[in-house]
């Protein structure tokens, strides 16, 4: 799976199992209920709004929707891979286009999610957040797959950059 896929799905694991399991999705609407916010509200400036934005990218991402991603992906945005490799805005929209009408990419993700359960842990700081996929499973608890780096603009969350790490390699 490339770096772009992993991360698609890692953010699904929340939801499968946290994108990064049955998890991602419970873990998400766990943490929603906890900060009191719709486990859909994308435009509080709350963990679970960041949570949902990165939910509602790998759907997006899943579906071909690249006017909602054109949207929340900032100008500038950069996904670092493991290798030191970067992929553009231009590029995650030109493979989720590609996903528009396929169930390929579901079906990879939701495999990736089942092999590799995560937990989401969020960090606020004013108007920048950092979402960090983490392992939950047994022999790479607490290890880090990936982060990504949001930030608050005319109220609502924009992803800036993503870096991966080699945990998340398969």
């Amino acid at each position: 799976m490339s770096d772009r896929t992993y991360h698609h799905v890692r953010t699904s694991l929340a939801c499968a199992g946290l994108l990064l399991g049955a998890g991602a999705v419970g873990t998400q609407a766990m943490a929603a209920q906890q900060s009191g916010t719709s486990a859909t509200d994308e435009t509080a400036r709350t963990a679970a709004a960041v949570m949902a934005v990165d939910q509602h990218w790998l759907e997006a991402e899943e579906n071909g929707d690249t006017a909602w991603l054109d949207g929340m992906l900032l100008p500038d945005y950069r996904s670092v891979g493991v290798a030191g490799t970067f992929a553009t805005k231009a590029a995650i929209l030109a493979h989720a286009a590609k996903n528009r009408g396929s169930q390929a990419m579901k079906q990879q993700v939701a495999a990736w999610q089942q092999a590799h359960p995560v937990e989401q842990q969020v960090t606020l700081q004013g108007d920048t957040a950092i979402l960090s996929f983490v392992s939950s499973a047994p022999a790479t608890k607490g290890k880090l797959y990936s982060s990504d780096v949001f930030t608050y603009i005319d109220g609502r969350w924009h992803a800036l950059y993503s870096a991966h790490t080699e945990l998340g390699k398969s």
